[in-house]
């Protein structure tokens, strides 16, 4: 007869001394598979006596459920550190300091365009864009340009080499007003755009650089006059600058495109090197505009005697240099970060009339 106390030592040591989840289930087949020692007991009583049956069943089950607690409570422990070293391995440890920011971020140049483009969304203006490269019609003849107007001469324009079959020389728009020239082309009125975008020019001091940035309005429909362009304006920069208030003139000027033209200014004081609007005797430029010229609704195939409007526009990098205290343009487009970190926005700051423009 097997000697079923050292048959359970040695099953309990075998369990106790499995190392993983597939040692105990090898121990588990060893002993109560099929084949097992302890089945195999359990398969042998029936040769016994009555007496000898009614001796052994109780201790061999004994044997076989104390032997299957083992095995379900190694299998638990195993699992359970299988479980624990799994989770150590892909732990996140989220005490570790994040990566460093990258260097960079919104240009005030790109923050001021969309703060404009967020406050005349606001009016009601749709955003109209159009190529870089223009034709002469688009840019000057169109617009009203004369033939010898010093806007066509080398100094002042960047032209393109002529095309070797017309002979035509493209250039890089002077202005965005081109947009709106193809937007009076394409579509009926009423119009109502604005058209932001880099232009070109001759040009480099501490407040003028070749490439810049412009945004010019147009508004096409019957009976506008220089009061609708007055309000329009007076608006957009009561909201842009934030003031409650904004103490402007408008200068007569000249355009070739715009008939009345003018330039608005706004009171200033420069005084104590800082610059505050609504007070002092000072006056500062901020834009220019005018009544769309007739000729201009002609060329755009549209009727004078029935459709009017205004037309006006004004530099961005210039309104950025006077919001946010930029003293030079050029280091602007130096591509300098260290200049970007000091003037630039968080990319987040994402400007709108809900949370705020500035």
């Amino acid at each position: 007869m097997t000697d079923l106390a050292q048959l359970e030592l040695d099953l309990i040591n075998a369990i106790g001394s499995a190392e993983s989840v597939a040692a105990v289930e090898e121990v588990r087949v060893a002993a109560l598979g099929k084949s097992g020692s302890v089945s195999g007991l359990l398969k042998g009583m029936g040769a016994l006596s009555p007496d000898a049956r009614r001796e052994q069943g109780p201790l061999i089950n004994g044997l076989r459920d104390r032997v299957s607690a083992a095995i379900a409570a190694r299998k638990a422990e195993l699992e359970a550190d299988e479980l624990d070293a799994r989770l150590l391995a892909e732990r996140v440890d989220l005490t570790l300091p994040p990566r460093p920011r990258r260097k960079g971020g919104v240009h005030p140049t790109m923050q001021v365009m969309d703060e404009m483009v967020a406050i005349f969304a606001e009016m009601g203006f749709a955003v109209a864009e159009g190529p870089d490269v223009e034709d002469d019609f688009h840019n000057f003849t169109a617009l009203n340009f004369p033939p010898k107007h010093p806007a066509r001469e080398m100094h002042d324009t960047f032209f393109l080499k002529p095309d070797p079959q017309t002979g035509e020389r493209k250039v890089l728009r002077t202005h965005t007003s081109p947009v709106q020239v193809r937007t009076m082309m394409s579509q009926q009125p009423p119009i109502r755009i604005i058209a932001p975008g880099r232009t070109f020019r001759k040009d480099s001091d501490a407040t003028h650089t070749p490439m810049f940035h412009q945004i010019e309005g147009l508004v096409i429909d019957r009976d506008i006059h220089m009061g609708h362009l007055k309000t329009t304006l007076q608006t957009f920069i009561g909201r842009f600058f934030e003031l409650d208030e904004v103490q402007a003139r408008f200068r007569p000027h000249h355009f070739p495109f715009t008939e009345p033209s003018a330039e608005m200014d706004i009171r200033c004081d420069r005084s104590g090197g800082q610059l505050t609007f609504n007070t002092g005797d000072d006056w500062l430029e901020i834009l220019g505009c005018g009544m769309v010229h007739p000729n201009v609704l002609s060329a755009c195939g549209l009727d004078p005697n029935e459709w009017q409007g205004f037309a006006f526009g004004m530099g961005v990098d210039r309104l950025a240099m006077l919001k946010y205290g930029v003293p030079d343009l050029r280091p602007m487009f130096d591509a300098d970060t260290r200049w970007l970190a000091h003037y630039g926005f968080s990319a987040f700051a994402a400007p709108n009339p809900a949370s705020g423009l500035s």
